[in-house]
């Protein structure tokens, strides 16, 4: 049986008021069960295309499609969408200290969460806020849960934004950056937690900068560059086989766990382009060493075989 397609982003284009195009076409796919990493520079769009699934970007304009579990997003209108977002989709934000209200404690944050989408009392809400702060592995949940953000350690804050993030048994969870500035230890326990999630059958979409966590977390990777997915496909064979120039760089950038140590380790030369000075060919183009004269016309992404999507000449048919 064919797993049930949970998130279908196709086109997405985002415009900033004055034109400046933020998203050039983001397409990514994401079944109930899998777990997608999305990986690329600073600035790649990762967390643009999170924030767009979670209509978090008033102001924008949004163009293309984000189907989720075949609902339309792309101009929802909001009173709809604050009925999906922390119920039905939800986000572990990059830095919980500031995703938090500083002025209320953490307990009263989650309980608000449940009790918007679901009638419960206020004791009922408070009972399931100290359950998944118990699952979260946090000592002491009931007490854990009067404290204010500022009163608990970065591994703490985090545990309670992913139970926030839980509260209401979402389908589709967004985890920015979520082991960012957290010892080994902690980002462990945070990835088993999420790992856990998805057997239990929601989706995850993973942004970082970490291949490691990718290898460790993730069924699918999806590489971004300049607000475009340049390639995709099951992790296993992304990494142990990647096709683009442009993740080919990446994980050559990554320190050996074994054999001779490099004097020096492999850079991509040249920084990314910014929005507003875009190739009009392809985006990795200026910083390619495959760089040939088909690049000046822009490749789609691609189906080269099975599961694995590629925007490059290299592999045109």
């Amino acid at each position: 049986m064919d797993a049930e397609q949970l998130l279908d982003i196709q086109g997405l284009k985002l415009n900033l008021p004055d034109g400046t195009r933020l998203l050039e076409g983001v397409s990514l796919r994401l079944n109930a069960g899998e777990a997608l990493g999305v990986v690329g520079e600073s600035g790649s769009g990762k967390s643009l295309t999170a924030m767009s699934v979670m209509g978090l970007l008033p102001g924008l304009k949004a163009s293309g499609s984000i189907l989720f579990s075949g609902q339309e997003l792309v101009n929802l209108p909001d009173k709809v969408m604050r009925k999906l977002r922390g119920a039905r989709i939800a986000m572990i934000f990059q830095d919980p200290m500031t995703a938090f209200l500083p002025v209320r404690s953490i307990g009263a944050q989650i309980d608000e969460q449940i009790r918007l989408h679901h009638r419960v009392s206020r004791r009922e809400a408070r009972a399931r806020t100290v359950q998944l702060l118990e699952r979260m592995g946090v000592p002491d949940p009931a007490m854990a849960a009067k404290r204010y953000p500022h009163q608990l350690s970065g591994g703490l804050r985090q545990r309670a934004m992913i139970a926030m993030a839980l509260s209401c048994t979402p389908a589709l969870l967004i985890a920015d950056e979520p082991t960012t500035a957290l010892d080994v230890t902690v980002q462990a326990q945070i990835l088993t937690l999420l790992r856990e999630i998805r057997e239990e059958g929601a989706g995850v979409m993973l942004i970082t900068h970490d291949m490691g966590v990718v290898a460790q977390a993730c069924t699918h990777v999806a590489v971004m560059y300049s607000g475009l997915v340049v390639e995709n496909g099951p992790v296993r064979d992304v990494l142990d086989r990647p096709l683009h120039p442009y993740t080919q760089a990446l994980l050559a950038a990554i320190p050996p766990l074994d054999g001779p140590r490099p004097e020096r380790l492999p850079t991509i030369s040249g920084q990314p382009p910014t929005p507003d000075n875009r190739p009009t060919g392809c985006v990795f183009a200026p910083r390619c060493s495959f760089v040939r004269s088909e690049c000046a016309v822009r490749p789609p992404l691609t189906e080269i075989e099975e599961g694995r999507r590629v925007a490059c000449v290299l592999y045109a048919a």
